[in-house]
């Protein structure tokens, strides 16, 4: 049986992968490699931040593919008053430019899924589907966490290596979670030094969501180096194998 592949026989749950776009030429080349969809960003450190909408606006332009755009204007994962407000308009201009949902995540100072500004800005999206960012990894219990997401309106992943260290330190507990729960596995996107190792397990846990940032860009570097096509290409070839054998090899004859 294919990794992902049910004990009933069902057909194997085709993975996805979504790539970290900067700009259109990460945009542009992400959808040449064979990408499933953009998460559209500016960097400041290790943090994703919220770009300007011009810049969203070209990249959507630039490319076919679904692009979900961060919420977030500062350090840290808290939010009030002025900042909660222009983020409220932001989300009124990308949905006007033509995203299709969004990125954020933000916790309390006890280290808890702040439920009152992530429903708040939820409610601000029309209905727009959203994902956890990796703030999931920064809570003080993930499992509860998890708790305080689940059922929440619109959202549909969570960006999540295990650990706030990286898949490196965390891959073995985030394995655990979703063994444990098929409902987080499914909600579950693999994110923060996804390395080709990981995705058997991975996949057999449940989960076949994997987002890409580094790992698609030579050297491992975000200032030097564009997303490159073939790196995200052998992505697609790896997930698409693990599901279903063979059809890498399909697929490189093909084209």
């Amino acid at each position: 049986m294919s990794m992902a592949q049910t004990s009933s026989g069902a057909e194997p749950t085709t993975p996805s992968i979504e790539i970290v776009a900067l700009h259109t030429a990460d945009a542009e080349r992400a959808q040449e490699g064979g990408a499933d969809r953009l998460h559209v960003c500016a960097l400041r450190g290790d943090a994703t931040w919220s770009l300007e909408p011009a810049e969203v606006s070209a990249i959507v332009r630039a490319t076919d593919l679904p692009v979900r755009v961060t919420l977030r204007l500062s350090e840290g994962f808290s939010t009030q008053g002025g900042e909660f407000t222009r983020m409220v308009g932001l989300i009124s201009d990308y949905l006007s430019l033509g995203v299709e949902g969004f990125v954020l995540g933000f916790l309390t100072p006890d280290l808890e899924v702040d439920t009152e500004v992530c429903a708040a800005l939820v409610d601000a999206m029309y209905g727009a589907p959203w994902s956890f960012d990796r703030a999931f990894d920064h809570a003080l219990d993930a499992r509860r966490a998890w708790r305080a997401l689940a059922g929440a309106s619109g959202l549909d992943g969570i960006h999540t290596a295990g650990a706030v260290l990286g898949m490196e330190s965390g891959f073995d507990d985030l394995v655990s979670m979703a063994e444990a729960s098929p409902e987080f596995a499914a909600m579950a996107v693999a994110a923060g030094d996804v390395l080709p190792e990981h995705v058997p397990w991975l996949l057999r846990a449940g989960i076949t969501r994997f987002h890409l940032g580094l790992a698609v860009r030579p050297g491992g570097s975000w200032s030097k180096t564009y997303v490159d096509p073939g790196f995200v290409r052998s992505w697609r070839l790896l997930l698409d194998s693990a599901v279903r054998p063979g059809s890498a090899s399909s697929s490189s004859s093909a084209g």
